[in-house]
């Protein structure tokens, strides 16, 4: 599965604002892997701004379609005003991986359920627009198993057609190469055996 995520560094957020019926909304965007990085975010959001009406959230901390990592929080507002609009863009923007605060700070004109609704959303989708993404390549982890003197064409094979070589053991007999092979694409390792000249030991990673 590919799949594209926010282009961000740890800590480093994201922020976009928009004004809505004289009432501000402060979006903050982050990359998260893990739930945890979604909860640093909001608790930068509370304390920079510890006087705002109300910290809205949603994040999918996962792939998109992702159904348990996943969560949304109105903060105070009317019931599915805010946190489940918010949600529903970041579903729809198709990314993983990304957590979401937008801060209120009410203006004293009410907007009713519908407009908080379509305030919130929209806070979200103009933040997605200047967002940075960077595409995600799920893999599954094989070893190969090679002769020293194959070691060299093996890597300059797999970085040419962008497989990481995310690990190399060694022992008496010849060298394990580890590595990410594409999750959406089936196994092939002929043309590499064909250049090899010789067939590869090959085992999934457990």
């Amino acid at each position: 599965m590919r799949f594209r995520v926010p282009d961000l560094s740890p800590l480093v957020w994201h922020t976009a604002d928009i004004e809505v019926e004289k009432s501000q909304f402060l979006t903050w965007m982050c990359y998260a892997p893990e739930i945890s990085a979604f909860n640093t975010l909001l608790n930068a959001a509370k304390t920079a701004h510890p006087n705002a009406s109300h910290h809205c959230t949603a994040y999918i901390a996962g792939p998109p379609g992702e159904q348990n990592l996943i969560g949304f929080s109105d903060d105070g507002e009317p019931g599915g005003t805010a946190g489940r609009p918010m949600f529903q863009v970041l579903q729809g923007s198709q990314l993983g991986y990304i957590g979401c605060v937008v801060t209120r700070y009410f203006g004293g004109t009410k907007l009713g359920t519908g407009g908080l609704a379509r305030a919130y959303a929209q806070a979200v989708s103009h933040a997605l627009e200047s967002l940075p993404t960077r595409e995600v390549v799920e893999r599954d982890a094989y070893i190969l198993r090679l002769s020293f003197a194959n070691e060299a064409t093996a890597r300059s094979w797999c970085e040419e057609h962008q497989i990481p070589v995310e690990q190399a053991d060694y022992d008496g007999d010849g060298v394990r190469l580890t590595i990410g092979w594409p999750r959406d694409c089936p196994l092939d390792l002929s043309p590499l055996e064909n250049r090899l000249k010789s067939a590869i030991d090959i085992q999934a990673a457990s």
